[in-house]
């Protein structure tokens, strides 16, 4: 069984945390919690894990109703945020992805203006056809009329635009700012 600490040795053990470096002060964790210390953890938090520890051992930790108290809360704060992220989540429209909305059927004709050039894309039963060359995938059409990398949905408007997230999602007033004069 070791000893209990005085105060005066507690707080020089605290002070000389100051001193140690990441890897001394996990060696003292370790041997203060009989656990490793959790994974990419900063200095300056295991200096207070640590500070805590050795005050817990020394004066004691919380009391049992305490504990309690602090569970219930825990848990009344988990139960509100859940209910929040419920309702943000119910506010904004599910926007299907593009990969499993877009079907491009043989015959269909894509058509887009690109420097004072229109430009036609017709499916094929096997691709895609620009200038009489077959590409497979939309996006390496694009990318052949532009010449840098460009998403083939987007580049001809077949995506829909995403949601403006506005008022409490963002935590931004949803009143239009006034002019001053």
């Amino acid at each position: 069984m070791t000893k209990r600490l005085s105060k005066d040795e507690v707080e020089r053990e605290i002070a000389a945390l100051d001193t140690l470096d990441t890897k001394a002060l996990q060696q003292k964790w370790s041997a203060l919690y009989e656990r490793d210390p959790p994974s990419r953890i900063r200095a300056g938090l295991l200096r207070l894990g640590i500070a805590y520890r050795l005050q817990e051992k020394a004066f004691g930790g919380l009391k049992p109703k305490t504990i309690r108290h602090l569970q219930k809360l825990t848990a009344e704060v988990r139960a509100a945020r859940a209910t929040a992220e419920a309702q943000v989540n119910a506010e904004i429209p599910v926007r299907p992805s593009v990969v499993q909305t877009l079907t491009l059927t043989p015959g269909t004709r894509l058509m887009r203006e690109w420097n004072g050039t229109t430009e036609v894309v017709d499916v094929v039963a096997d691709g895609l056809v620009w200038r009489g060359a077959t590409y497979r995938t939309l996006s390496a059409v694009a990318v052949a009329i532009t010449g840098t990398k460009w998403s083939g949905p987007k580049f001809f408007g077949l995506t829909p635009p995403k949601p403006q997230l506005r008022g409490a999602r963002m935590g931004l007033a949803t009143e239009p700012a006034t002019e001053v004069s």
